[in-house]
């Protein structure tokens, strides 16, 4: 192969040039602007909600989200430790805390021991939950759909019914995953809880360069976020303002190119199937590794490759992996650094990591851009196959 072949990147193949110009020829670059109206209603209709809110990041709509929930300074939220650090960030935004579970091996929050912590180590008082050891109340779940697929949300939501906790769908990397199966089935990820935040940065399935969105079940609450995004503006003629808001809204720039990929996504979907399907078959009976699936009973978006590397045990090994298959022109990636060993959080109430230690450092990611050429799929298969073979754990590669 003598080009690199880069992990995941941006798809642009429809209109995006074409609705970009004509934002540009309207004058209308900022946070204002009818491509921004645009792609909220195709959100929406898409996702099967009654509305969104467009802003700069998938971390911003989780800030909102946290927000809208009502956490407030000392509160706690549970997070997932096996995720990217920004799905955890905005819970100390909020000067709460957060409470870190482990996985289970669809790389998601394990139901089992999430209802385990909350029966064991929190207990109700005057109708919430209240974490035991520290007293503090115990008020949402920030739930990942790591990769694009999706958590068992139905596990999820009766332990947040039960214990009157709100849920949050960091749905930033599953736009499209949909259950076919059970009592969500037809519903989309980000749609079940509370609230719902997605990604559109340039390694998503569509990108907006940077941008986000965030849902609700409840419109109204999806329309105070909508607010809060634009600086809380309450007269923009007089320049009233009634809460304290944030710069959190998309540009019409951004929209627009979101207009033309939103108009691309199921063909996208379609591929990222596709070539899945074909490494699947590529690196069937590959001793060194296997590939993860998705969910029964759901439809994914497939936005993430992901090989277990059978042979590896730590971090060392597979930093050799990477760094041979990138000097071979394919670039891969570790699974995240857990969250709760950075330093920002090693202070944090964790409960029975165990799986998410196990994954973080066995699991790479390989490329899965949607222009993939079979020729591409087949050298990266051939060179994951040769590398990864060819490790010894006791005398590296």
């Amino acid at each position: 192969m003598d080009h690199f072949i880069p992990l995941s990147v941006p798809n642009f193949e429809g209109n995006e040039q074409q609705y970009v110009d004509d934002a540009l020829k309207q004058g209308w670059v900022s946070t204002g602007g009818a491509y921004i109206t645009r792609l909220e209603q195709q959100l929406a209709e898409y996702l099967k909600t009654k509305k969104t809110a467009a802003c700069q990041s998938g971390t911003a709509g989780l800030h909102l989200a946290l927000m809208e929930c009502g956490v407030m300074p000392g509160d706690m939220v549970i997070v997932p430790t096996l995720t990217f650090i920004a799905a955890v960030n905005p819970v100390r935004y909020q000067f709460a805390e957060p409470i870190f579970m482990d996985c289970d091996d669809s790389l998601c929050m394990d139901p089992v021991k999430l209802r385990r912590f909350c029966e064991a180590e929190c207990r109700m008082r005057e109708g919430r939950l209240v974490h035991t050891a520290s007293g503090r109340p115990v008020k949402a779940i920030i739930v990942v759909h790591v990769f694009g697929n999706l958590a068992d949300m139905e596990a999820i939501m009766d332990v947040a019914e039960e214990f009157g906790l709100k849920v949050i769908e960091d749905a930033t990397e599953a736009l499209g995953s949909h259950y076919t199966q059970g009592r969500y089935a037809g519903k989309y990820a980000g749609t079940i809880g509370d609230f719902g935040a997605f990604s559109f940065n340039g390694n998503k399935i569509i990108t907006t360069g940077g941008g986000g969105a965030v849902t609700g079940r409840n419109e109204d609450q999806v329309a105070h976020m909508q607010y809060l995004s634009t600086q809380a503006k309450d007269d923009p003629h007089f320049y009233i303002h009634n809460e304290v808001g944030f710069n959190y809204r998309m540009t019409n720039l951004q929209a627009a190119l979101g207009v033309a990929q939103m108009e691309e996504l199921p063909e996208f979907i379609a591929r990222k199937h596709r070539n899945y399907e074909r490494y699947r078959a590529l690196l069937a009976g590959f001793a060194g590794g296997k590939m993860l699936g998705f969910r029964e009973g759901t439809y994914s978006n497939q936005w993430f490759y992901s090989l277990e590397i059978v042979s590896g045990g730590t971090d060392i090994p597979l930093r050799k992996i990477i760094a041979e298959l990138d000097g071979r022109g394919v670039q891969t990636r570790a699974v995240w650094g857990l969250i709760h060993e950075q330093r920002p959080y090693r202070d944090a109430v964790t409960y029975e990591i165990e799986r998410a230690a196990y994954y973080s450092a066995c699991i790479l990611n390989f490329p899965c851009s949607t222009q993939l050429t079979d020729e591409e799929i087949v050298y990266v298969a051939e060179q994951i196959k040769n590398v990864t073979g060819g490790f010894s754990t006791t005398g590296g590669l």
